[in-house]
């Protein structure tokens, strides 16, 4: 490394290194997704889709028999396999002729207003951008609209989806040209769809960050419209076409965040139960109080629906982890959700190729294992997803 320094400024080799990266990445990523080029979703056999839908196996037979579901592919063994389309579709015709039709579209209805929820911490690595797009695919699976909004300039989040921000969005295209004070486009411009059915995404890239330095320019000028409402503006134009939007947010407290937060109906708030994260997380707590109750003198009550907490990366025969969650249960009580999201090596061996655990087909995981980190993570999406219902004033999704 020295040999390299003396030779070229750090600069240069920073540089290099990013390159050579990015470069190496973008092969990777290539090879793992030919012959497409692009990520695609697997189909999902009927024990999936059962689960999904609340749809028992022995109706779903019947209703293909009568000819009321369409027609799906079969593998070798004869089983049919669904997409994420055929799915939905067949979530409508449920909707027209089964009983309790209602329970089979959970999106929003006339009256209802578009949940945004910011999936928030102070510190890195609280699984907060694999919380989102857990969830955002989970939901999206379950029939709800959904836009996935990456408001990190790292794109983690943009990433899972297949793109490579700093490649794909050198010249623009990202979260950041809806939210800039110079000549915004209309969030329609920048959302993209994915290929997960019902599933768009409005990417970041690392022009993002400079809406920190341009909030605090606009701030000391008087800008128009402030922080306080460009995502609020944003969304405003494409509100009718989503019932959820999930937002992935920065581990730090700056600008970017609280305009995520102020747009929000909703936080989600993640913590690993030990000392060091907990305490962490007290001080973002601590720090977002103060901060939300100067906003509010100046815009007014902030109207959340709800704030609940999230325990990941949970490891359940860890001793000082299982006191720590206790201890954040006696605390914060009913706003820490019931079901933690577990660690686990198949979300990690997932990420590996930019996959998410309802991405991964089942005959690549261990059975157990697969199972394991299925109950938690549609545990922890099932329980949430009750919140949001009742954010519409429904008992349950």
């Amino acid at each position: 490394m020295n040999q390299i320094v003396n030779s070229q400024s750090i600069a240069a080799v920073i540089s290099a290194n990013a390159s050579r990266l990015s470069s190496a990445l973008n092969d990777h990523m290539r090879n793992s997704f030919r012959p497409e080029s692009r990520k695609t979703l697997r189909k999902f056999h009927p024990a999936e889709v059962s689960e999904l839908t609340g749809i028992s196996l022995s109706n779903m037979r019947t209703r293909h028999q009568e000819g009321d579901f369409p027609e799906v592919e079969t593998d070798a063994r004869g089983r049919r396999m669904y997409s994420a389309e055929e799915i939905y579709q067949i979530r409508h015709v449920m909707a027209r002729t089964g009983r309790n039709g209602d329970a089979y579209l959970p999106g929003r209805r006339d009256g209802d207003a578009l949940q945004v929820i910011s999936i928030v911490n102070f510190k890195g690595g609280s699984s907060k951008t694999t919380t989102a797009v857990h969830l955002a695919q989970r939901y999206a699976l379950r029939g709800y609209r959904v836009l996935a909004i990456d408001m990190d300039p790292q794109a983690s989040l943009t990433t899972m989806f297949g793109y490579r921000p700093e490649i794909e969005f050198v010249e623009g295209g990202t979260i950041y040209d809806a939210l800039r004070y110079e000549d915004p486009l209309p969030l329609s411009q920048v959302i993209r769809k994915t290929y997960f059915h019902n599933l768009d995404l409005a990417p970041a890239g690392l022009m993002l960050s400079e809406y920190e330095t341009e909030t605090a320019y606009a701030l000391q000028h008087r800008i128009e419209p402030s922080f306080t409402q460009r995502l609020v503006i944003a969304l405003d134009e494409i509100e009718a076409n989503y019932d959820l939007v999930i937002i992935d947010c920065p581990p730090q407290l700056g600008f970017t965040t609280m305009t995520a937060l102020l747009a929000s109906t909703g936080l989600l708030i993640t913590v690993i139960p030990s000392m060091l994260d907990v305490a962490s997380m007290a001080q973002f707590l601590e720090m977002a109080g103060e901060t939300v109750r100067t906003l509010e003198e100046a815009t007014g009550p902030i109207d959340w629906a709800f704030l609940k907490f999230l325990i990941s990366r949970y490891e359940p025969t860890d001793v000082p982890q299982s006191q720590m969650a206790g201890f954040l249960r006696s605390i914060l009580l009913d706003q820490v959700l019931n079901t933690a999201m577990l660690k686990s090596t198949a979300i990690s061996d997932a990420g590996m190729t930019q996959q998410t655990i309802y991405e991964l087909d089942p005959s690549q995981v261990v059975k157990k294992t697969l199972d394991r980190i299925l109950e938690s993570i549609n545990g922890v999406a099932d329980e949430f997803e009750k919140t949001i219902q009742q954010a519409w004033g429904r008992e349950s999704g």
